[in-house]
């Protein structure tokens, strides 16, 4: 599985419950400047992301977030990212998949990280309620 800044991705090998609580603390998403050091540092982790929501069927966010997040450095750093989108222009179709993957491309960091928690928040509230 894929590692970021020393984040191992979870992505197949269990709940993905744990994996949603972990991946803001373990990026810093969550505080104020979150608390990444740079905003350009943000898109690894939301590579990351869009991967475990590719994985776990939820592939409109995977590939909004995508989208925002496929950078050539983010590529380097996580090229699970690549298989994710390949994946998902193969589900959503290629015209489809960049549409969404278009609307994150366009949003803000500050629309992004909202939107980015508004889905893990989605997910953990549909995990919770399958247990």
């Amino acid at each position: 599985m894929g590692s970021v800044a020393g984040f191992h991705s979870p992505v197949g090998r269990g709940s993905g419950r744990k994996y949603l609580g972990s991946i803001g603390r373990c990026h810093g998403l969550r505080s104020s400047g979150y608390d990444c050091g740079s905003f350009s540092l943000l898109s690894a982790p939301l590579a990351v992301l869009a991967t475990f929501f590719d994985r776990f069927g939820h592939h409109e966010p995977a590939a909004i977030i995508s989208g925002f997040a496929a950078t050539p450095d983010t590529r380097t750093a996580v090229p699970e990212v690549a298989t994710t989108i390949s994946h998902l222009r193969v589900v959503l179709g290629d015209e489809t998949y960049e549409s969404f993957a278009q609307t994150g491309a366009t949003m803000t960091v500050g629309a992004m990280a909202t939107y980015a928690f508004d889905q893990i928040d989605q997910a953990r509230a549909q995990l919770l309620g399958a247990d």
